[in-house]
């Protein structure tokens, strides 16, 4: 498969083109990545298994996102079913994807146990501090900047990868190397994006944080930006893909 090598003021444009992608059909994308974070949301509250779970189905749920954000740039309908399309095709490896997913975290956050003794471990479970807990800790800091590099490689690799599976037929491993290859050889524009994208959430949340109207309107503005950028992150996600394999565009 052919990757294109794209130069590094492409990953800016990936959200332009992704907002405009967004502005066919604000309304329907944003109902859709309205409906996608609500059913995550109730099968993770299922206790035990719910937040395992719910990793697992993210491939399959990222493909009916893309394929949302294809029909759209192909100006075709989108189906009422749409937000579950992607179990339709490949089913199996995309599952594969999500069990390697959490494999790959969990060991991720096992190895940062040997720098602060599991309490980030803890905390990104369960989501509480507990009292007494420091997180200022340098032990802490130490263990938080192993995670994030060592999340890069697999967020790159999981970038293309369930696309590749669903629409190309791929195998799992192949999915996963070709998705790395493709991010690592595009790391220019994917790095103006990260940055782009930062710039963004930081601006959202000062505006957040400026805000002494009370509480209504700062939750209005948080939700309001939320189905504005959302969709238009997960337009640009299928913009970088139709970007670097412009020449496998032919897909079902």
């Amino acid at each position: 498969m052919q990757v294109s090598i794209l130069p590094a003021s492409r990953g800016p444009r990936w959200l332009v083109e992704g907002f405009a992608i967004f502005w066919r059909k604000p309304a329907l994308l944003s109902f859709l990545v309205l409906g996608y974070w609500l059913t995550m949301a109730v099968i993770s509250a299922a206790p035990v298994v719910g937040q395992m779970i719910s990793f697992l189905l993210i491939p399959a749920f990222s493909v009916s996102m893309m394929n949302a954000c294809r029909r759209i740039d192909r100006k075709e309908e989108l189906p009422p079913q749409v937000l579950f399309s992607g179990f339709h095709r490949n089913l199996r490896a995309l599952l594969n994807l999500g069990v390697i997913y959490i494999l790959s975290t969990l060991a991720i956050l096992c190895l940062s146990s040997l720098f602060d003794g599991g309490l980030l471990f803890r905390i990104m479970l369960t989501g509480k501090v507990q009292a007494g807990e420091v997180l200022n800790d340098t032990a802490v800091l130490i263990s938080a900047q192993l995670v994030i590099v060592l999340l890069i490689p697999l967020i790159l690799a999981f970038w293309f990868a369930p696309l590749l599976v669903a629409w190309h037929d791929m195998s799992t491993g192949k999915s996963l190397f070709f998705s790395l290859v493709a991010c690592l050889r595009n790391w220019r524009p994917f790095l103006l994006y990260s940055l782009t994208v930062a710039v963004i959430g930081m601006f959202v949340h000062l505006i957040d944080a400026g805000n002494n109207a009370g509480p209504l309107l700062p939750t209005m503005i948080t939700v309001t930006t939320s189905l504005i950028l959302l969709p238009t992150l997960y337009a640009s996600f299928y913009i970088s893909y139709r970007d670097i394999f412009a020449g496998a565009q032919n897909v079902p």
